[in-house]
């Protein structure tokens, strides 16, 4: 049975995913969702052996149902290929007795590159299959990764032009660097006075602006998203999980249908959804860990069941974490709440007029799989120098917030079930932070003295992504008030006046 998507805040209209992926939001502010969670029809056992690409074809075609197999390998082929500098795409390794799932081997060596590598391939097989004849602008908010990952997968792309907005002052040097020397006439990178969340609304009011939609379209030009809002972008995710598994089993670290647990650094709650839906489809896997850093509004509402984003926006050494809407929440929302549409519309509409909702007893209730917890900022630098210590093993601020959260859940639960950690950025995205964490002598080091630094102390070769942009020169310079972003994005354009 193929799945249809429908939106959490109106399920009364049910589109395929191709289209859902080309719209990337919904009219009515929505996010798309599976009208049904498919299962595997393999058994992790059957799945072992095979690779990357093969496990996430055989994962994606149960969601992407109105893709051919020629159309879905072909995004697939075209996506994993040798702009990952890992062979295997996602290597998993061990470090201190957890098993980290490195998801940052791609072309901007963050995690997002997993999913934003294939979102422009599926995105053009979708305009096609649905007779898209306008271009497509993709509109994007960043907390610091997926606007790169983006800008790589989309730069060049014929029918297509990228616009990114980021918080000026809230993403490491690095990540603004990998941003604003991005090349191609497609591309548009503008950093906003504001921080992510200001961004992320922006990106949103202009999506739902009906008048500049018309003037869009007039012009033969269409939205859509590269955020983990879109479907698109989910779906990919899905694919780690039962690839983790498969090389646990493979490698005779589990037994066949032994339960794992999964850690996610937590901002915009995209990639433990994933794992929510891996779980569902039938991998094995026991707690989902949710883990934040100071911004820990996720956390309060693990706890209390009451979602409150009415707080200090903290900027920590962990930006893409920096959030307190945590867009994708929305659609675990939904489905907790008995894929009732009106009633996520409901708390959804509380949220955006008062900035909070509370979900109810029975609600709660089925939120069992979850635990959350917080690291701040003095435990995420400890947990970076002591696995270093201890393994020689170096995590970046993001991954060492997820592993500094396991140890709390360990001494919890006492819980010591196999566990994956989603490692999800390098260490050299985020190098004055990591060098400070292991020693604060680095500190008076250049950021590019400290990548050859840490590449020297962690015997790891400096990503070709870091290389790059050691000499490239600035090719985006704008920036903006948050008010001012709908203007922008005209002048961009080049519609109205």
């Amino acid at each position: 049975m193929g799945v249809l998507y429908s939106s959490t805040r109106n399920d009364e209209s049910k589109v395929t995913a191709s289209w859902a992926i080309l719209k990337g939001l919904s009219d009515d502010g929505g996010l798309f969702v599976p009208d049904h969670i498919p299962a595997l029809e393999y058994s992790m056992r059957e799945l072992t052996g095979k690779s990357y690409q093969e496990i996430a074809y055989e994962v994606m075609r149960l969601f992407l149902t109105d893709f051919t197999q020629d159309e879905l390998k072909n995004c697939i082929e075209r996506a994993y290929d040798s702009k990952f500098d890992a062979e295997v795409i996602a290597p998993l390794v061990e470090a201190g007795g957890t098993y980290y799932l490195e998801l940052f081997h791609g072309s901007t060596i963050a995690f997002k590159d997993m999913a934003l590598s294939i979102l422009p391939h599926l995105m053009i097989t979708a305009a096609k299959k649905n007779h898209v004849e306008n271009e497509i602008v993709i509109l994007t908010a960043t907390s610091g990764d997926t606007g790169k990952a983006a800008l790589a997968g989309f730069a060049g792309v014929e029918g297509t032009k990228i616009i990114v907005f980021y918080p000026k002052d809230g993403v490491s040097p690095i990540q603004e660097k990998q941003m604003v020397t991005q090349k191609g006439d497609n591309t548009f990178v503008v950093g906003i006075r504001g921080n992510f969340d200001d961004a992320q609304t922006g990106v949103k009011t202009l999506f739902n602006d009906q008048e500049l939609r018309d003037e869009m379209a007039d012009a033969g030009l269409q939205f859509s998203s590269a955020n983990s809002i879109n479907i698109g972008r989910l779906v990919p995710q899905v694919v780690y999980y039962v690839y983790a598994y498969t090389k646990l089993l493979e490698e005779g670290k589990i037994s066949d249908g032994e339960k794992i647990n999964v850690v996610v650094p937590t901002g915009n709650f995209g990639n433990i959804l994933a794992a929510f839906y891996a779980k569902n489809m039938g991998v094995p896997i026991g707690r989902l860990i949710c883990a934040s850093n100071e911004n820990k509004v996720l956390y309060d509402f693990f706890i209390s069941g009451k979602y409150d984003r009415n707080r200090e926006f903290v900027l920590t050494s962990s930006p893409s974490m920096d959030i307190l809407i945590s867009s994708n929440l929305e659609r675990l929302i939904y489905r907790i709440a008995g894929n009732d549409a009106g009633k996520n519309a409901s708390l959804m509409k509380s949220l955006s007029e008062t900035g909070s909702y509370e979900i109810t007893e029975q609600m709660k209730e089925q939120l069992a799989d979850f635990y959350g917890n917080y690291a701040d900022e003095k435990e995420t630098a400890e947990r970076i120098k002591e696995l270093y210590e201890s393994t020689g093993y170096i995590l970046d601020t993001h991954t060492a917030v997820a592993s500094a959260v396991y140890k709390k859940y360990v001494e919890d639960t006492k819980d010591v079930t196999t566990t994956v950690i989603a490692s999800t950025a390098s260490p050299f995205k985020f190098t004055r932070n990591v060098m400070n964490a292991i020693d604060t002598k680095y500190n008076a080091m250049s950021d590019f003295d400290l990548v050859d630094e840490l590449s020297k102390i962690g015997n790891v070769a400096v990503p070709n992504a870091i290389e790059e942009i050691r000499t490239a020169p600035v090719l985006h310079d704008n920036v903006c008030d948050k008010t001012e972003m709908k203007a922008v994005v005209k002048k961009f354009l080049g519609i109205g006046s």
